[in-house]
């Protein structure tokens, strides 16, 4: 098979499944944009108090860690963790794993795969072109849901950070991504769609809350090995620190973990 012929491959299944999330990918724009304008509408009349703080305080350290919480004294402290920690680390995290997961697995199992790799095209071609597809609705979301904060909190006279929050979209990205190839590893070696995409769900979960689990106790060095030590919510909106270097980290795990699903894809039976 020519390398053209490859790449034009490559191309049409992108783009058929990029058309195919389009349409959830705006619904889930729009969602998470408002509910993120609810929390910059109520955000100002809950931060800053010292009731909020001592409640802050008061509560367990891994309560804490769960939640993301730096600081209640602004708006960026309460969206990072809240909004941020439930609609990006674990909620379109969860998404876009399970998404991946139950397209791959799902087209296995209904036999339309092999509908597809009957033409000239190889396995994996066809599994990097579900796995770019996913860069729509990560894409959609981050480049929708940035503007329209900041454009609520100009209007509410509420304080927010336009570069911070532009830094946390874009390095959101990288995080997103590896649980697209998490999810396209466990689509790749299972044919149940249920099954792939409950796995990816469980993942998530399970490592946003191992992290905070870990992060207070003596075992705090393990969490190296969970995706969710590589992006910081509070660090970036609050403390306005941006560590490319964890972004790395996550860009080359997903590129390990894309490599493996093309292996295990390409030797498997259908």
């Amino acid at each position: 098979m020519s390398a053209d012929s490859d790449g034009s491959a490559l191309r049409t299944v992108a783009r058929f499944e990029a058309e195919r999330r389009l349409r959830t990918a705006v619904v889930a724009a729009a969602v998470l944009s408002a509910y993120g304008v609810l929390f910059v509408w109520v955000g100002p009349e809950l931060v800053g108090g010292e009731e909020m703080q001592a409640l802050l305080d008061a509560m367990p350290a891994v309560l804490t860690a769960m939640l993301g919480f730096e600081s209640l004294a602004s708006l960026s402290g309460l969206l990072a963790g809240e909004y941020y920690t439930f609609g990006w680390l674990v909620g379109l995290a969860g998404y876009v794993a399970y998404s991946t997961a139950g397209a791959v697995a799902g087209d296995v199992e209904r036999g339309r795969m092999d509908t597809l790799l009957s033409a000239p095209v190889s396995r994996p071609t066809v599994l990097v072109g579900y796995f770019l597809a996913l860069l729509v609705p990560i894409v959609v979301v981050n480049a929708v849901t940035a503007p329209v904060l900041y454009v609520s909190a100009v209007l509410f006279d509420a304080t927010l950070s336009a570069e911070r929050l532009v830094a946390f979209h874009v390095l959101s990205i990288p995080y997103l991504l590896f649980w697209a190839g998490v999810g396209l590893l466990l689509g790749s070696v299972t044919d149940r769609s249920r099954v792939a995409g409950r796995v990816a769900l469980a993942l998530v979960f399970g490592s946003w809350l191992a992290e905070a689990v870990l992060d207070v106790t003596d075992y705090a060095w393990v969490g190296a090995v969970l995706p969710t030590r590589y992006l910081d919510p509070s660090g970036i909106l609050v403390d306005g620190e941006y560590n490319l270097v964890a972004a790395a980290v996550l860009l080359a795990g997903t590129a390990v973990i894309v490599g493996l699903s093309r292996a295990a894809f390409a030797r498997r039976d259908l």
